[in-house]
């Protein structure tokens, strides 16, 4: 029995699609994988410090960020272990509530000023930072340890009254 050239080449093209498809299949498989795993691994949420508190246990270890006010007095540096400790108080987390408090600075004083707001120790490894003061905006991410000190990885700092006070000057002179 001899064959056609026809028969030969549709013979040979099943298997080399079969193999693109199956190939090109696992190429999508890898690559969604990748961006999933990639998104959760990097996902944090964001709470308010009041937020993280009413959670209780259920936040202990999981990676989330916070923004809280620097309360001056609790700023303690060991140079020599690069540690910092300091006690951060809950801020609104929504930008029309602190709007309509007033602005940024107003919210951080107020904050600060609160003897009964939401308090929350933070340790953080790391050069302490020039911004680090009385009143500042703490920006954190790290995760609630089980002995309720917040344990920083990343720590960004805005202190608003800085450069509040320059904005009159600065309109003044046009």
């Amino acid at each position: 029995m001899t064959t056609t050239p026809e028969e030969n080449t549709t013979a040979t093209t099943r298997p080399a699609r079969t193999r693109f498809l199956v190939g090109g299949g696992l190429l999508i498989a890898a690559i969604v994988y990748l961006i999933l795993t990639t998104a959760a691994g990097t996902s944090t949420y964001y709470y308010t410090i009041e937020e993280l508190r009413a959670r209780g246990g259920t936040a202990v270890g999981e990676p989330v960020r916070i923004s809280g006010a620097v309360l001056g007095d609790s700023i303690v540096y060991d140079a020599d272990a690069l540690e910092l400790r300091f006690t951060t108080v809950n801020i609104p987390g929504e930008q029309s509530e602190i709007d309509a408090r007033g602005g940024l600075a107003a919210v951080l004083h107020a904050a600060t000023t609160d003897p009964r707001a939401v308090q929350l120790p933070v340790v953080y490894y790391g050069p302490r930072p020039d911004l680090l003061r009385h009143e500042a905006q703490a920006i954190l991410t790290g995760q609630l340890g089980a002995d309720g000190v917040f344990h920083a990885d990343e720590l960004l700092l805005k202190c608003p009254t800085r450069y509040e006070q320059e904005l009159p000057q600065q309109s003044a002179a046009r």
